[in-house]
């Protein structure tokens, strides 16, 4: 045997106290009690756990630590300690020396005498109040997972079902329902990342011009904005952006290499208006409204706003005027 190996010795008491260190040197809660309930023995760990010392602990009734509606479980776990029955990873709570409930794992086992007549039990806790924590984080990321899958199918729905008798061709199709799915993927990448403390609150500014940078900074001025933009409000603003910005680039200010969209917005507490002025296109045809404009109406319904346009004969304002907290929910 190597000079490292550990080795018990013939005498009763040397295998005791080396079993006595390795339950005290334990993470875990480890305790003993009789069958009347009285806590016979209390290791570090379970000092640690509930924050009563061994001297405070032994001779104490268990319900020491056991809450008084949870007092029928200690019955029916004596119960089956008598029968010599064995406990297996119950989860319960309890209560520490402060009051304060933890909740645990237990597993309680029997012990018997030379006779093998049960006079006892012992104890093994564990701490599990990160471990459910973290459970009901994952199963909310999971329910708002769902939900924001939802929500995105039903917009893509009513997006392929409504522009689909209204094409001009499949290519057109193809074409349009890619741009507008792109810029909502844009909108909720930004609210993913506000989300996950990737990136600052996302503002009104910040979506405009990510939404505008494929149109270039030459032709683009977008005045900063601080309002922030709610993860609810992200999918109507981006349609309603894409939508406006499509225009510009078909028909209006983008669609010319010598025209200009310049974005200013006037904000209180209550109002956002928003100011989106191109220079250099093309008057605005009304026989050209079509499911662009139901998408636009649609998206102001969602954030509580309204929308004018107006057109001097050289550079065409349209004016929204928006719910400032519809557009942060």
């Amino acid at each position: 045997m190597s000079a490292a190996s550990p080795v018990f010795s013939n005498r009763p008491f040397a295998a005791g106290a080396w079993l006595r260190a390795i339950i005290d040197s334990s993470a875990d809660a480890i305790f003993s009690k009789t069958l009347d309930g009285v806590i016979t023995s209390w290791n570090a760990g379970a000092k640690r756990l509930f924050g009563f010392t061994a001297t405070e602990a032994i001779g104490q009734p268990i319900t020491l630590i056991i809450p008084d509606d949870r007092r029928h479980e200690e019955e029916a776990i004596l119960t089956r300690l008598r029968a010599g029955q064995r406990v297996e990873r119950m989860e319960t709570v309890r209560r520490t020396k402060t009051g304060e409930l933890v909740q645990i794992e237990v597993s309680i086992s029997p012990v018997c005498n030379d006779e093998h007549k049960v006079i006892g039990a012992s104890t093994i806790a564990r701490d599990i109040s990160e471990r459910l924590r973290h459970a009901e984080e994952q199963d909310l990321l999971v329910r708002e997972m769902h939900h924001r899958i939802k929500n995105l199918l039903s917009v893509v729905q009513a997006l392929v079902s409504v522009s689909r008798g209204r094409a001009r061709s499949v290519d057109a199709f193809a074409e349009e329902l890619t741009s507008r799915l792109a810029a909502l993927a844009t909108a909720q990448q930004l609210v993913l990342n506000q989300a996950r403390d990737e990136a600052p609150t996302a503002t009104l500014g910040e979506m405009l011009t990510i939404l505008l940078a494929p149109y270039g900074d030459d032709q683009v001025a977008v005045a900063p904005c601080s309002c922030p933009v709610g993860e609810q409000a992200a999918t109507s603003l981006a349609l309603l952006f894409h939508e406006l910005a499509t225009n510009a680039a078909k028909y209006g200010g983008l669609s010319r290499a010598d025209g200009r969209l310049a974005v200013t917005v006037n904000e209180d507490d209550a109002r956002l208006v928003l100011y989106w002025r191109e220079t250099g296109g093309c008057a605005p045809d009304e026989a050209r409204a079509g499911f662009g404009s139901g998408l636009i109406e649609a998206a102001l319904r969602g954030l509580r706003g309204t929308m004018s346009r107006e057109w001097d004969g050289q550079a065409l304002t349209t004016r929204l005027d928006l719910d400032r907290s519809a557009v942060a929910c």
